[in-house]
């Protein structure tokens, strides 16, 4: 066996799920992102203020992209978030359970304007 093939049998790429496993793990997913979402309509109707989101975050959103939270910003498109999250020095890609200190609190600061 060629030394490529026999190195890639040593290491799988995640361990073998049972199908209990896989299902629970599943709905988990559904759930956190049914929270997303109804997160995001109430950040867009403007029931819950983005600043109390980024500095007290629920345990749902701390790996959903800062990027995506501040697109359902009402007046916040693509351009702006890109032009916000550059001032900040914060990657687009960033979590937000990912973000320092000093990130979140430059980012809130620069929101209040």
């Amino acid at each position: 066996m060629p030394p490529a093939q026999n190195s890639a049998m040593k290491h799988s790429a995640a361990p073998e799920r049972s199908l209990t496993q896989r299902l629970d793990a599943l709905n988990r997913a559904n759930a956190v992102r049914t929270q997303r979402a109804a997160l995001k309509k109430d950040l867009k109707a403007g029931r819950i203020s983005i600043h109390t989101l980024l500095l007290d975050p629920p345990r749902y959103i701390e790996t959903a992209k800062v990027f995506d939270m501040l697109l359902a910003v009402p007046k916040y498109g693509r351009v702006k978030v890109n032009k916000v999250l550059a001032q900040c020095r914060i990657s687009p890609s960033k979590t937000i359970g990912g973000l320092s200190e000093r990130q979140r609190d430059e980012l809130v600061r620069l929101l209040r304007r």
